[in-house]
């Protein structure tokens, strides 16, 4: 059939694919929320897929089992757990709705191995404005120093609450920004998780949003010679007993060496 202007062709209906298991270690969705439903807000500015969030609840954990998300953000960590039956817990340092605690990710209000999976979105830097809450670490540019450290205190504090044998998912993005240098966030949180989590792999998360679909964003990305973040990380690591006891054992060493030196002193 012959179209015109003023009888244009219709556009696609956009229909979601089912959801299934992802085999391979390139994850790509269209969409930011399964089924008929949404996940999260769709308007909360990085929310995070929650495809993502049900293939790792799938594979690494099952019904009534505790899901930790310290960076809930708009909840979508506590809506896939729901459709699955896990039981979500979610802590941000500004709450998006009522069934997300209050709470520093650094300084979490749970025991120590009292969760059996965690699933955390940290901030990419300063791209996104979150709160304004001097805590938050989309407060911190990824080219100074002060990010890494607190990530790492984020880190440790994960590796605290998590049981041995549970499992982690970080989803994380490197950054740039035009005249500054270029940041590899994921290499240098990957560095971190080592210290403390078994990797068990490593999958690349093609990126859907507005930016990559304006055509004006590529024509910058030519003509200044950068590159558009096309894709995310997500790191999949693993609490092991022999990493925790290696963990415990350089504690105690480092306490010993502290005792030594203040006697010394004394």
């Amino acid at each position: 059939m012959r179209t015109s202007k003023n009888n244009p062709k219709p556009k696609p209906v956009f229909v979601k694919p089912p959801l299934r298991l992802q085999t391979t270690t390139l994850w790509d969705f269209p969409s930011q929320h399964y089924g008929t439903g949404m996940q999260g807000d769709k308007n909360y500015a990085g929310a995070t897929p929650s495809y993502l969030i049900w293939n790792l609840l799938k594979r690494y954990t099952k019904e009534n089992d505790l899901v930790l998300d310290p960076m809930c953000g708009s909840g979508t960590t506590l809506d896939v757990c729901r459709d699955l039956k896990r039981q979500g817990l979610g802590f941000d340092l500004a709450p998006y709705r009522d069934d997300i605690q209050f709470a520093n990710a650094r300084h979490l209000p749970l025991k120590n191995e009292s969760v059996d999976f965690i699933f955390v979105d940290p901030p990419y830097s300063t791209h996104i404005r979150y709160s304004g809450d001097p805590r938050c670490l989309g407060e911190l540019s990824a080219n100074d120093t002060e990010y890494y450290e607190e990530m790492s205190l984020v880190i440790t504090e994960m590796h605290r609450v998590l049981k041995t044998g549970g499992f982690l998912g970080l989803y994380i993005s490197d950054s740039f920004v035009k005249d500054q240098p270029f940041m590899p966030i994921g290499f240098e949180i990957f560095s971190r998780l080592k210290l403390f989590f078994q990797p068990v792999d490593i999958v690349s998360v093609v990126r859907h949003n507005q930016k990559l679909e304006k055509g004006n964003f590529h024509m910058a990305a030519e003509k200044h010679n950068f590159f558009l973040r096309g894709f995310n990380y997500l790191f999949i690591m693993k609490k092991s007993e022999h990493l925790t006891e290696a963990i415990l054992g350089e504690k105690e060493r480092a306490k010993s060496k502290n005792k030594r030196k203040k006697k010394v002193s004394l």
